[in-house]
């Protein structure tokens, strides 16, 4: 769309159920959050997986949001040919502090839809990871929030864990 002229080439949207979404801009908060994640998470891959920052995730033919940071299977060509599934995403991470109720009431049904195993909503406000696993149709099964004092791991990987503290800073 941005190429046809319908969106500016700098627009900060994304494609959910066919809607286009206007993005919030990124605050330092959430940007520094970011940063943490990809940081820690890149030391710990060790050649395990990919971290992919701010790009897309092809949920269907009608939704292709941007999640702040996604843990991705290795390929030989890092998804330079298309982008990443549901099923090649190992954990997906949404940064929010402005986007909480677009975040828990757009993304989050589109994610258990596609079948994403594994979510985090890094919940700047309350400073707090909410961790959601067990896709089904309408949502998530389980759900859990880990707070201040406590460590968050995630399925794929459980030898590699996110300090809540360190990381809301």
């Amino acid at each position: 769309m941005a190429e046809t002229g319908l969106l500016k080439p700098d627009a900060r949207v994304e494609l959910l159920d066919g809607e286009i979404i206007d993005m919030s801009p990124i605050g330092p908060p959430h940007g520094g959050a970011i940063n943490r994640l990809n940081h820690l998470l890149t030391q710990c891959a060790k050649g395990r997986w990919i971290v992919a920052v701010q790009n897309p995730v092809r949920l269907d033919d009608y939704s292709e949001p941007q999640p702040d940071l996604m843990l991705l299977r290795l390929t030989p060509d890092f998804y330079s040919s298309r982008h990443p599934g549901p099923k090649e995403v190992l954990l997906l991470i949404e940064v929010a502090d402005t986007s909480l109720d677009v975040d828990r009431a757009k993304k989050l049904p589109a994610y258990a839809r596609a079948g994403i195993s594994e979510v985090w909503i890094v919940n700047v406000p309350d400073k707090a990871i909410e961790v959601y696993r067990e896709p089904k149709l309408g949502g998530y099964q389980s759900f859990t929030t880990v707070r201040t004092g406590e460590k968050a791991s995630s399925l794929a990987f459980p030898d590699v864990s996110v300090e809540v503290a360190e990381l809301l800073k």
